[in-house]
């Protein structure tokens, strides 16, 4: 607790992985803004190109794999499903060479330190307002757009069927 401390990150144990999750969930509950917002936030705090770059202990990866996906813009909340939910791109493009010989593009359009809020994305070319991406969109290659402000959409992702796969929603 003493790192998120002098992070001024309040309870937020991000060195705990259990907890690493916990800022996807926001995009389950119709303010992916708040993920957008709070990823970028962890990635610029926590993290650097020290030997102190990684907050908490890296067991077996997953530290650093929180941060890769993350950087890349979504990450594994729920790992029995295959959906991944969207955050905030650290890079203005990257590109996933698969194992298939596909590429998937993700590009970040105006992305910066202070952009950071979606503004819009389209999926191989398509609209796309959901705070998710599918195992199948990416493995299937092509690319997500982003384009990226310094303000929060509160519109965009708000509806429920722009929220990833939740039990909960089941049983309603």
């Amino acid at each position: 607790m003493t790192e998120m401390e002098m992070a001024n990150m309040g309870q937020y144990a991000h060195g705990n992985q259990p907890i690493q999750h916990m800022l996807y969930l926001y995009d389950y509950a119709g303010a992916p803004w708040k993920t957008q917002k709070w990823a970028r936030t962890v990635m610029e705090k926590l993290y650097n190109s020290t030997e102190n770059g990684y907050p908490g202990d890296e067991d077996q990866g997953q530290t650093s794999s929180w941060y890769v996906l993350s950087a890349l813009g979504f990450y594994s909340v729920c790992p029995g499903t295959d959906e991944y939910a969207m955050g905030s791109p650290v890079f203005k493009k990257a590109t996933l060479t698969l194992e298939n010989g596909k590429k998937f593009v993700i590009e970040a359009e105006n992305n910066s330190k202070e952009n950071v809020y979606i503004q819009s994305a389209n999926l191989n070319g398509v609209s796309y307002t959901q705070n998710f991406i599918r195992y199948g969109d990416i493995v299937n290659g092509g690319g997500i757009k982003f384009v990226m402000g310094d303000k929060a959409n509160t519109t965009r992702g708000t509806k429920e069927v722009d929220f990833p796969f939740s039990v909960s929603k089941i049983n309603k």
